[in-house]
């Protein structure tokens, strides 16, 4: 990761953040925070956060599912020293290393993709976001 870049494209209709600390950015970060410290931060300060990495099939798959029912996480791609910082284990590691795609729902750790797809699966996605105040009730109408 370069600089801490925000973006959106039409096809992920998401934030994008990258943690490298830069001097030069109007956006930069504060340089002595360790990453550990700013993924703290971005998850409690954000409704939905998924960290990724490039060009992965599963964070494609998890963007794609929240931006069905209508939300636009941050996405944060990690770099491969950056993913022990999440500190999170996974079913599939056997408690280890945190796995991406990581998802980060109102500041707890949801999981990866087969969680959030077990979520959505129970009906108990939607309910979820609308507690975090990613998705508001009438932004989902339920036929």
């Amino acid at each position: 990761m370069q600089d801490l870049h925000r973006y959106s494209t039409a096809a992920e209709a998401g934030v994008c953040l990258e943690l490298t600390p830069s001097t030069v950015s109007p956006l930069s970060l504060d340089i002595s925070e360790s990453t550990e410290m700013r993924i703290r931060r971005l998850v409690s300060e954000n409704p939905v956060v998924i960290f990724s990495r490039a060009a992965c099939c599963m964070c494609h798959v998890m963007k794609r599912l929240l931006a069905t029912v209508g939300v636009h996480p941050t996405v944060i791609e990690l770099e491969e020293d950056e993913i022990a910082a999440l500190g999170e284990p996974t079913e599939a590691s056997g408690g280890g290393a945190c796995a991406t795609p990581a998802l980060y729902i109102g500041g707890a750790w949801v999981g990866g993709l087969e969680s959030l797809v077990a979520l959505h699966l129970s009906n108990n996605l939607v309910p979820k976001l609308v507690q975090v105040g990613a998705l508001r009730n009438h932004e989902f109408l339920i036929n």
